[in-house]
């Protein structure tokens, strides 16, 4: 969490949210009212979030990681335009799955990088392997979220696969599991051998460019320095 997402959630008079996330802030909900919804009800959360607001209530809705990355930030705008809600919307940033897990793998995102979301719920999966295509043909390093769950599994499997066609069986993979939880777990592995690591919802796994290496049991990424300065 930022700063700033502390202290919206300290200046509202209701606090929206999954209850998953909600159970990780228990400080910030004292006071408060508190309308909690369990997954699959983005819909329904933002709706009554708005509907709060325009009866007068200052609302704080929330979501992990940021909320304008595979979170809650557009479906706010899209359900108060196709129902004309008339009132301020103020997203407060906060830290991503991309951002947190780079930094606790190392400096994996030195250099140009894609996010993938392998989550066919909303986005097809032959859209999704066309993304994995041009993200691995072109060398980018790929964050990839949503990478695997009980039900679905063969997602993580089809996106070795893609890239196993552009990447060298030992590049690099960063694995990191509920990062800055109490039960985060972080793994390097190759792409070769990443389907044996456990992948969970709470992964992030990231897979180097065909630059990145391990050193010192960190995931680096050359920015390009060393062939135009000495270092």
């Amino acid at each position: 969490m930022t700063p700033a997402a502390g202290e919206a959630l300290e200046a509202a008079d209701v606090i929206v949210g999954y209850q998953t996330y909600l159970d990780l802030i228990p400080g910030y909900l004292e006071g408060k009212e508190v309308l909690s919804s369990q997954m699959m009800k983005e819909v329904d959360r933002c709706r009554k979030a708005l509907e709060l607001v325009q009866g007068g209530k200052t609302v704080a809705l929330v979501c992990g990681g940021d909320p304008g990355i595979y979170a809650m930030a557009g479906l706010v705008f899209e359900i108060a335009k196709e129902h004309g809600f008339d009132c301020n919307i103020e997203i407060i940033p906060g830290i991503a799955a991309v951002n947190g897990c780079a930094a606790r793998l190392g400096a994996p995102l030195m250099h140009d990088f894609a996010v993938i979301s392998l989550s066919d719920l909303l986005t097809p999966m032959d859209l999704i392997e066309k993304r994995l295509e041009a993200a691995a043909s072109a060398d980018f390093v790929l964050a990839i979220y949503n990478p695997k769950s009980k039900r679905r599994t063969a997602q993580i499997v089809r996106a070795r696969e893609i890239l196993l066609k552009y990447r060298d069986p030992e590049t690099p993979v960063g694995i990191v599991t509920a990062a800055t939880r109490e039960n985060e777990t972080i793994v390097l592995t190759t792409l070769q051998d990443m389907l044996e690591c456990a992948i969970g919802m709470q992964s992030t796994v990231m897979v180097g460019n065909s630059q990145t290496y391990i050193w010192n049991e960190k995931m680096v990424t050359p920015r390009g320095y060393a062939g135009k300065y000495e270092l």
